[in-house]
């Protein structure tokens, strides 16, 4: 499995782990130019728990996958995380805004796979 797999089902873990809600994968291997090869848009019900699914993936992705965020963004307020790791984007929203924004939608053309929420 290659480095950004790893990195993605890494990320995924660190979410699930926090009990991130409709984690969405999105695969942009197939668009040439695009920002990132993944992204992965979750959702947490308050900034606390957004802050703590965060430090969840900065822990997993440091501990598991050896890699660091280039940046992250949001972090201040909680109500949108983004952390940048190259070939990954992560996307941490409150609901509100998740359904402000709507990424899920806004990649239509790619390969959306949902992972199961962990109850």
């Amino acid at each position: 499995m290659d480095q950004t797999k790893v990195l993605v089902n890494t990320i995924i873990a660190a979410l699930q782990e926090k009990k991130g809600r409709n984690i969405v994968t999105v695969d942009l291997t197939q668009f040439p130019g695009a920002i990132c090869q993944y992204m992965v848009i979750c959702e947490g019900n308050t900034p606390v728990q957004v802050s703590a699914l965060s430090d969840s993936v900065w822990d997993y992705a440091r501990k598991e996958a050896k890699e660091k965020p280039l940046s992250t963004e949001g972090y201040q307020v909680a109500r949108w995380i983004g952390m940048d790791y190259g070939t990954v984007l992560v996307h941490i929203f409150i609901p509100e805004l998740r359904s402000f924004y709507n990424l899920d939608n806004l990649w239509a053309d790619a390969k959306l796979t949902h992972i199961p929420d962990m109850d």
